[in-house]
């Protein structure tokens, strides 16, 4: 007996006949001697409709609110699932995030969870119970509900998991697997039987829509196996593990891209100590991601700072630094939402030389100007105009052959 996660998104769920298609696969796991857990995103469409009368409302909710009524898709879902799985004959049971409870921190619409009561959980499955879950959200320390962020169900799945001990993490999509790139973008894109978690995390980060970087943060902290699968066949997926030694053997693994990006640019700020806390700081109390950083120094006294953010954070932080600009003496700032990021990824980058370089001059041949430019051990990301996303994404996919049939161990879309 194996205690299974899976995990269900939106697209899944999205109608009753597919709530009755994840009642099935349920059941066909738990009939095979599993206990099972399962976590649920709210219907396709319902959070993005709950956000809009929110601002519909006012354009700037109150977060505490906001939480409040985007959280109630899930349990819309949570509760039909169960009663599907009882109408068939099976214990089931649904559970919000503040009665499990997952605790978070009171970071509304980004909160972090800090820990998860198992309690619950495990005396439902002791009685042979199918426990649901809500993904997506938790309770604060001071009862408040607070929501994990767009694609937070895949956290909430994985830290089950952990907390559990799971043997496995299913996560079902819409998608059969990890790619090497978007295939809606290439076509000959290949999907992969195995990824290391840093690959993957590095792919989450930079704009792979698959899985959410803090899903993938809690499996490699606690060395959970994801496996990332098709609600809508039974082809085997993609898994999510610790690096293998033939991992390596490929240098470049996957493309990634991001069009939700913006850069603020701040001009002519004085060259002395403490300059970038003051600009900083603001944007770090008020939960905004900055993510590439280049400053350059000129001879004159001053240096030029320019970061890329979230573009969902564009507007307050680019508020936010206007108002320190003054005040550390800067001459002026500037900004561009219209661009994106373009990353090559692959653990064999830590052992060959040369592919930063290729990439380089690949957009070059292709007249792609690139803006920014950011490393680690594993990836090369340039910021580009966001015109030449699909195309500079194409040039690199082939330049790098990742179509190629043989090619085993990818990272992917």
């Amino acid at each position: 007996m194996a205690l299974v996660v899976q995990k269900y998104g939106g697209t899944s769920v999205g109608s009753i006949e597919r709530i009755r298609n994840v009642a099935e696969r349920v059941r066909k796991t738990h009939d095979q001697g599993n206990q099972v857990v399962v976590v649920l995103s709210a219907m396709a469409g319902e959070t993005n409709r709950l956000v809009a009368l929110a601002h519909e409302m006012f354009e700037a909710p109150d977060e505490r609110e906001y939480d409040v009524l985007v959280s109630t898709g899930e349990q819309v879902s949570i509760a039909l699932l169960a009663i599907c799985l009882r109408s068939m004959g099976y214990q089931a049971k649904s559970f919000l995030g503040h009665q499990i409870p997952i605790v978070t921190d009171n970071a509304h619409s980004k909160a972090r969870i800090n820990r998860i009561g198992d309690k619950k959980i495990r005396e439902a499955l002791e009685d042979r119970t199918i426990v649901i879950v809500a993904g997506f959200q938790g309770v604060d320390h001071d009862g408040n509900i607070a929501t994990l962020g767009r694609g937070g169900s895949d956290t909430s799945a994985v830290a089950v998991a952990a907390a559990l001990k799971a043997d496995v993490c299913e996560i079902y999509t819409d998608v059969d697997g990890v790619y090497t790139t978007d295939p809606r973008v290439v076509p000959e894109a290949t999907k992969i039987e195995k990824i290391s978690y840093d690959e993957m995390l590095e792919m989450a980060s930079l704009g792979a829509k698959v899985l959410q970087i803090r899903s993938v943060e809690f499996a490699k902290k606690y060395g959970v196996v994801i496996h990332v699968r098709s609600s809508f066949n039974d082809n085997p997926g993609t898994l999510v593990m610790k690096e293998d030694k033939d991992m390596e053997s490929v240098l470049v693994s996957g493309i990634s891209y991001s069009k939700d990006e913006a850069k603020i640019s701040v001009i002519g700020v004085p060259d002395k100590p403490g300059v970038a806390s003051q600009l900083f700081s603001p944007l770090s109390l008020a939960n905004i991601t900055v993510d590439m950083i280049i400053q350059n120094v000129s001879q004159g006294g001053h240096t030029d700072l320019t970061f890329t953010v979230p573009k969902s954070d564009f507007k307050k932080a680019l508020s936010l630094v206007e108002g320190v600009a003054g005040k550390i003496g800067a001459t002026g700032v500037d900004s561009d939402d219209h661009i994106s990021k373009i990353s090559i990824v692959g653990v064999g980058m830590r052992s060959h030389s040369g592919i930063a370089s290729k990439m380089f001059q690949v957009l070059a041949d292709e007249g792609i100007n690139i803006q920014m430019i950011s490393t680690s051990e594993i990836k090369v990301s340039c910021v580009v105009d966001a015109k030449y996303t699909e195309l500079a994404v194409r040039v690199l996919h082939e330049a790098f052959e990742l179509a190629k049939k043989d090619v085993k161990m990818e990272s992917s879309f």
